[in-house]
Formats: C-alpha cells, sequence, structure tokens
C-alpha cells in the first residue's frame, strides 16, 4: 500500500518521473505519511485530526499537476483536477462547485470497481470463454464440416486464447438493461429505469453483432456483475474518497481579486466563498451517498503572476496552511528531463516510431542542445515550462515522423547535437535576430 511508504521513500518514487521541486515533492509526502499516522490513532483522536492543505505557486509548466497525479497514482488515491476558472466563466453563472466532490466519487468507484475486477477476472475467464465459442462455433463448423464438435470447440478455443479470433464478427446476446437518468445535469441525483420497473427488464437480451474482441470485454463485464456486490462497490468507494481522496484545484490564482472590474471581483470573490465550505469540510449528496469532505487532501496551484497569495479571502488562505513555491526550469532541468525520468520523452519517441521500424538514438550533446533550444525560447517568448520541450521534440522529429512507415528493415538514426543545430538550431537563431530589427 502506497501510504506505508516512509515520506522520503514517496519523493524517491516521485524522482523517477519528475525532476526537481524538492520542497513540493516533501509537502506532499509529508501529507500522505500522515494519512497513514493518523489512521493508526484512535477513533476518537483520528477524527480531530484534518488534512494539512497545500498551496503549490509556480509557472506554468515545471510540474504542480504532475506531482499530485503521480502522487495519487502511487498511493492508489481516487483523484481529480480542476480548473477554478470553470466555475466562473462568464460572471457568476459558471459550473456548481460541488461537481468536484461528485467527480471524485466517480472515480473512487471506478478504481474499486477495476480492483474488483481483477478480483474475479479468473473466475470469469471460463464463462466467457464457454459463450464465445459457442458464438464462434457455426462460424468454424462451416468452414469445417466434417471435423468432430470436440476437435473444433479445442481449435476454436486455442485461436481465442492465442488471439486469432480477434478479429471475427460474431453474434451474441448481451442483456439490455437502460441507463440511469439524471433528474438534473450535475445535481447526482439518477432514476434507474430498471429498478422503477422492478422485474420487467430482468433476463431482457438483446442480439448485437461485434468482433471477439470487443465481445470478451462486453461478457466479462456481465459475468463479473454477477459476482460483483455493487452496493458494496458503493459503500467502499464512498469510504476511500472521503479518507484517501486528493482533489487538485488549478488556476486557483485566476478566481483570486486583482482590482479589475468590479463585476469581476464578485465573481471571483463568489467562487472562492463556494469552494471555501468543501475545502473546510461538508457533506456532498451524490448518486453513491452522502459524501463527508473533512478529510480529503485538496491541493491548490496556480502561477500568481498578475495576483497574490494575499489576493485570495482570508478564510481560503487559512484552509491551505501548507504553501510551497517550485522554481522555474533552467537548462540543466531540461537537460535532465530528456534524460533521467522513466517516461523522457526522448524514449516515449523512440518508442513511437519503433513501431514502424526504425530506431532513433540520441547522443548526449544532442539532449544538451535540445535543452539550450528550449531554454532560450522560453526567455525569448512566453515561459512554458517543461512543455516547451514538446514543442522543441515535435518540431525535431517532424520530418523522421512523417516519412517513417511502410514495409521496410530496421533503420537507425543518431540524433546528435549537429543534426539537432541543422534543424531547428539556426531557424530559431534566425528568428530571434529578426525581433531586433527595425
Amino acid at each position: 500500500m502506497g501510504t506505508l511508504l516512509t515520506p522520503k521513500q514517496i519523493v524517491h518514487e516521485l524522482d523517477r518521473y519528475i525532476i526537481g521541486q524538492d520542497d513540493a515533492k516533501k509537502a506532499v509526502a509529508v501529507a500522505i505519511r500522515n494519512r497513514y499516522r493518523r489512521g493508526q490513532l484512535p477513533e476518537e483522536e483520528r477524527d480531530e485530526i484534518i488534512p494539512k492543505n497545500i498551496l503549490m505557486k509556480g509557472p506554468t509548466g515545471v510540474g504542480k499537476t504532475e506531482i499530485a497525479r503521480r502522487l495519487a497514482k502511487l498511493v492508489k488515491a481516487p483523484f481529480i483536477k480542476v480548473e477554478a476558472t470553470k466555475y466562473t466563466e462568464v460572471g457568476y453563472v459558471g459550473k456548481d462547485v460541488e461537481s468536484m466532490i461528485r467527480d471524485l466519487a466517480e472515480e473512487a468507484v471506478r478504481l474499486v470497481k477495476e480492483e474488483k475486477l481483477r478480483e474475479v477476472e479468473i473466475k470469469t475467464k471460463s464463462s466467457v470463454e464457454k459463450r464465445i465459442v459457442e458464438a464462434l462455433t457455426p462460424i468454424y463448423k462451416a468452414k469445417n464440416t466434417e471435423a468432430p464438435a470436440e476437435v473444433l470447440k479445442q481449435e476454436i478455443l486455442r485461436d481465442l486464447q492465442n488471439g486469432k479470433a480477434d478479429d471475427i464478427v460474431i453474434e451474441i446476446n448481451i442483456a439490455d438493461m437502460p441507463r440511469p437518468v439524471e433528474v438534473m445535469p450535475g445535481s447526482g441525483a439518477e432514476i434507474d429505469i430498471g429498478s422503477m420497473f422492478g422485474g420487467f427488464f430482468q433476463g431482457k437480451k438483446k442480439v448485437k453483432k461485434m468482433t471477439v474482441k470487443n465481445a470478451i470485454q462486453i461478457i466479462t463485464a456481465e459475468e463479473a456483475d454477477k459476482l460483483i456486490d455493487n452496493d458494496q462497490v458503493n459503500i467502499e468507494a464512498l469510504k476511500r474518497a472521503e479518507q484517501d481522496g486528493i482533489v487538485f484545484i488549478d488556476e486557483i490564482d485566476k478566481i483570486a481579486g486583482s482590482g479589475g472590474g468590479h463585476n469581476v471581483d464578485v465573481s471571483r470573490s463568489g467562487v472562492q466563498r463556494d469552494i471555501l465550505p468543501i475545502v473546510e469540510g461538508c457533506t456532498v449528496r451524490t448518486k453513491y451517498g452522502n459524501l463527508k469532505t473533512d478529510f480529503i487532501l485538496f491541493i491548490a496551484a496556480g502561477a500568481f503572476h498578475m495576483t497574490k497569495v494575499d489576493d485570495l479571502i482570508p478564510e481560503l488562505q487559512g484552509r491551505f496552511p501548507v504553501s510551497v513555491d517550485l522554481v522555474p526550469l533552467t537548462k540543466e532541468d531540461f537537460y535532465n528531463i530528456l534524460s533521467k525520468p522513466e517516461n523522457a520523452i526522448t524514449k516515449q519517441y523512440a518508442t513511437l516510431l519503433r513501431v514502424d521500424n526504425l530506431d532513433i538514438a540520441f547522443t548526449d550533446d544532442a539532449l544538451m542542445e535540445i535543452a539550450e533550444i528550449a531554454a532560450e525560447e522560453n526567455n525569448s517568448s512566453e515561459n512554458i515550462g517543461a512543455r516547451r520541450l514538446h514543442t522543441v521534440m515535435e518540431q525535431l522529429l517532424a520530418d523522421v515522423s512523417f516519412n517513417a512507415g511502410g514495409d521496410h528493415p530496421l533503420v537507425h538514426l543518431k540524433i546528435d547535437g549537429k543534426y539537432v543545430s541543422d534543424k531547428i538550431g539556426k531557424k530559431l537563431k534566425s528568428r530571434n535576430l529578426r525581433k531586433h530589427i527595425l
């Protein structure tokens, strides 16, 4: 379990994917470890300890969202990201603030259901194979009319397990149950038509044509539903959301007052006051039951270029006692991002192009050149942090990606510093020079 990790171990795991920003990593690591510590206390003491929410300040593209997302994945916690600005798009007519908690409940249900499905996967396998074999039998029988039934079944089963039958189109009977209808968009309340009409829809089937691959997924879900107690899933999911949930509120600086128009400031402060009870602790109604927000960890983030943290209403500031600054990325950071993480974008491009029999390798001086170009571009134009690397890489490999493909043997391509400079370095320098010519 991720929460059993010490703060040092959590930071070490985050270091595998995220370069730098040690203060932010330490803050989230301590917050997660405190959940484990709280869980070891007697119940009367446990209820008195609330999470210390975190406010991340830093420019775009420095890793704020990635830290929160990787953290949630590490500890298998329900996680959602929302933009504060969507609650006030044009005046104060934005989306209902409580929807973030309903979205968290949905994510928790999805997580728990996935875990339950994995638990019963082995039990459902034989039932799924039996139904697929029955659907494939007429097709195989038409091709081999003289084969004994048992031999034919073994052949079908073998093809099914080896994936050779994945693209064959079959007809299967699947359950035909109406989906729940939401009473009012965003309200979280739904009407289950199937339940209203009792057994009317029970056992109702419909015949559908689809590939074997898709049929396996649908039948697996059907068979798993027979073994999974959905009421228990909902109960466990609500508990997981309440005790382990993480809500990442991005662009919180955009709802801070900045001395703009009166209506704009009213709208922004209105959204802050709506967010406040969610962060303080309240009960939100979801279609799975009531969800308390008291122990959810909230992580807010913003660049705070045009505003200050002090521009937030005092009550909201007080609900984010842990404040960390994330620093802009340097050329050295870009080089490390390109070379060290397990999911480095250089490795991602190499993996993608290998599909088309193109093996690309980046030399050390190429990575340094890419890092320098990205740093210069961020300095001379808008600083978009690590996202600049994606722009540079796309320009660098545009021709390679376009021309790759087709039936040819494996081609090796070495990308060195000269290649990078010739492809994009000279163009960017020329473009930057033209800025200063009157």
